[in-house]
């Protein structure tokens, strides 16, 4: 560009109330201001529309953004710095919605590189990365069970492959559209809709669902004979280990985690739950 000052003509006069640019009284729909060839560094972000304008001191650029915004920053200082980002859900009374994987790149170098790469898997892809999540833990929990717990002298592959099938088809998944439901059917903020939450969670969800998930493998492991045995012998002590352990941290989970990341911070804890269910779904059903 021609070193002289540059003319920049705009339909709307608040750019030049905010940026504090001077100009005369003239029609709405005719404004005119003169722009010094070296202008002061601008930086920050303010509302009009239609446009971002770039300014240095040799260059104005104007790139679309859309509707009803526009930022002003200098590019020869580098650009804006890490942008805006931010994250956030109904679960819990915590509310956002921006990308949270930008925020964590930007802020937090290569330290945070795996969680940004999670995070934007959360965002573009939830239930499969829940599910895929959901099943590494129940992989990693029934080797445990076998290994530590139970201490087999061989590992049963197929048995894990089973209980690895559930967490992927069947855990991660239905605990994201359960957690989902859940938000939006309790808005009550604060404590009051964190212990609402807990009690739809852990006395109507849990115990259904642990139901589910015993009938579910002992069938899938060809004994579907057992499945009343296995209900009436492990189910009311699996819903009483349940609450023992998820009572506490659901509380906790749903009063101050954002409804995308529930299922993720539930997982670290459904390591030891992981554990616990099973060895009682694989318990030797007791002949009467």
């Amino acid at each position: 560009m021609a070193p002289n000052p540059a003319t920049l003509v705009r339909k709307s006069p608040l750019f030049y109330r905010l940026a504090c640019f001077s100009r005369k009284p003239t029609s709405h729909f005719n404004t005119t201001a003169k722009i010094p060839l070296n202008p002061p560094h601008i930086s920050g972000a303010f509302r009009s529309s239609y446009h971002s304008i770039s300014l240095t001191s040799t260059k104005i650029g104007f790139r679309q953004l859309g509707s009803d915004h526009f930022h002003v920053f200098s590019v020869s200082s580098g650009g804006s710095g890490g942008g805006n980002s931010g994250f956030g859900g109904s679960g819990g009374g915590n509310s956002g919605d921006g990308s949270s994987a930008g925020g964590a790149a930007g802020g937090g170098g290569k330290n945070w590189s795996f969680l940004a790469w999670y995070l934007s898997l959360l965002e573009k892809y939830p239930v499969w990365t829940k599910a895929v999540t959901s099943a590494l833990l129940t992989f990693i929990g029934d080797l445990t069970c076998q290994l530590a717990i139970e201490q087999v002298p061989s590992l049963d592959w197929k048995r894990t492959f089973l209980f690895t099938l559930l967490g992927l088809v069947l855990v991660g998944p239905t605990l994201h559209f359960w957690y989902l439901y859940l938000s939006k059917l309790v808005t009550v903020p604060g404590a009051s809709g964190a212990f609402m939450r807990l009690l739809l969670d852990q006395f109507i969800f849990a115990p259904i669902f642990i139901g589910v998930f015993l009938s579910t493998l002992v069938t899938l492991e060809g004994r579907p004979s057992q499945v009343i045995p296995k209900l009436e012998q492990e189910w009311f002590s699996a819903v009483v280990a349940n609450w023992q352990l998820w009572i506490p941290f659901q509380f906790l989970n749903f009063r101050f985690v954002p409804q995308q990341f529930q299922v993720l911070a539930a997982n670290f804890i459904a390591l030891i739950w992981n554990v616990i269910l099973s060895y009682k779904a694989h318990k030797e059903v007791l002949t009467k």
